[in-house]
């Protein structure tokens, strides 16, 4: 199967052996960050640094200050993690080792930006803002996610790129020093709380037929009881249980609204990534076949985003390839690419060491590629444990 490793530039620029350590892994591509959120990341075989921290969300490359000059909302420039063209550095030098690159873009996520632009931000039903959530409802957010995909994804020499959280953020968020957890919230009170009452939001719900402050506190009191302790879903999980908790037509008139939202701007970027580069530019979105999530791998419906991307990178680890892959192998062509996206850091839950049994899964559910997540951040133990896996797939 072809396979893919995930990659910072931060791990390749400066350490002129990442290429090779690349290749003698088994692989034949890199999928490399061109723009990507604040993250503290190890790199534990660089010769000059064990630890990078990446302050902010930022492009990896000089922007093109021209298609920014007047935008309301833009990119940041990296700091010293990542300095000068830092994407392309890298991208030469695995691509000059016979690697072939894509690009890996983070589009609705950014904290900065949330921080710097209150107003652009996903709105929870008791009034809290999420800044690391722009509102991809938000008429600026959709100009900024749909210019930056444009841009980050189409540099010099990729032949295609992987859309990161292309959709709805919603609470959960890997944020410093997290302390949410003091009562445990389900898939349905994620949902509940990832509901946006901004005012572009409360603007479609009306839409729909719904008044947005009888939405507001019908959320509210299907939350009240979680703040207790209380669990009033029936046994029930993930959409059910929403369903339980707001009733059906609300809640489906609320995942109506978001899908509305996040399929057009899901057709406007792959378009606007693809009017930017070359003839065959292959563009692949992280997604997560239950549409009602929310982050990173956005929730989409398999058909809709199988018409308008070239395929999918789907979460695969500990278990999950058959959720995953199902849904969207009902609905694959020939020339679709179903990517079985599986964690390979021990010390993030990856397990490298059951790689070659994961694949053969994921194959037969009907997944066609392999991503690994994260070639830098791996351990040697969790790389050699790699090698060996794919030196005996076909």
């Amino acid at each position: 199967m072809k396979t893919s490793a995930f990659l910072y530039p931060w791990d390749v620029v400066g350490d002129p052996d990442a290429p090779a350590r690349v290749v003698d892994l088994g692989v034949r591509q890199v999928t490399l960050a061109s723009a990507y959120h604040s993250t503290r990341a190890l790199t534990p075989r660089h010769p000059r640094h064990r630890v990078v921290t990446a302050e902010h969300a930022a492009v990896l490359y000089p922007v093109d200050e021209e298609r920014w000059a007047d935008a309301e909302l833009r990119p940041y420039a990296s700091g010293d993690w990542a300095p000068g063209d830092a994407y392309g550095e890298a991208a030469a030098a695995l691509a000059d080792a016979g690697l072939d690159v894509r690009t890996w873009v983070v589009l609705a996520h950014n904290s900065r930006l949330g921080a710097e632009n209150p107003g652009a931000c996903v709105v929870n039903a008791y009034g809290d803002r999420y800044p690391w959530a722009p509102c991809v409802a938000r008429p600026a957010v959709r100009t900024y996610v749909v210019s930056l995909a444009a841009e980050a994804a189409v540099r010099p020499g990729a032949a295609g790129t992987e859309l990161e959280s292309l959709g709805w953020y919603g609470l959960a968020h890997l944020h410093a020093h997290d302390k949410i957890g003091g009562v445990p919230l389900d898939e349905a009170a994620q949902y509940l709380m990832s509901l946006c009452f901004c005012s572009v939001c409360r603007a479609g719900y009306h839409s729909l037929g719904l008044d947005a402050d009888e939405l507001n506190a019908a959320v509210r009191r299907a939350l009240e009881p979680l703040w207790s302790g209380a669990r009033g879903t029936g046994g029930l999980a993930g959409w059910p249980a929403v369903e339980k908790l707001l009733g059906a037509d609300l809640a489906a008139a609320t995942l109506d609204w978001r899908l509305r939202t996040a399929r057009t701007l899901q057709e406007a970027t792959v378009a606007a990534v693809r009017a930017a580069a070359a003839p065959g530019f292959q563009v692949l979105l992280h997604a997560d076949p239950h549409s009602h999530r929310t982050g990173a791998n956005a929730g989409v419906e398999p058909a809709h985003i199988l018409g308008v991307a070239d395929g999918v990178v789907l979460p695969c680890t500990g278990g999950a390839a058959e959720a995953m892959l199902t849904p969207f192998a009902a609905h694959r062509r020939e020339s679709t690419v179903l990517a079985a996206n599986f964690t390979v850091v021990k010390g993030m839950g990856g397990s490298p060491d059951t790689l070659a049994d994961d694949a053969a899964h994921a194959r037969s559910l009907g997944a066609t590629e392999l991503r690994l997540y994260h070639a830098g951040l791996a351990s040697d133990a969790d790389l050699a444990a790699v090698t060996a896996a794919l030196s005996g797939l076909g």
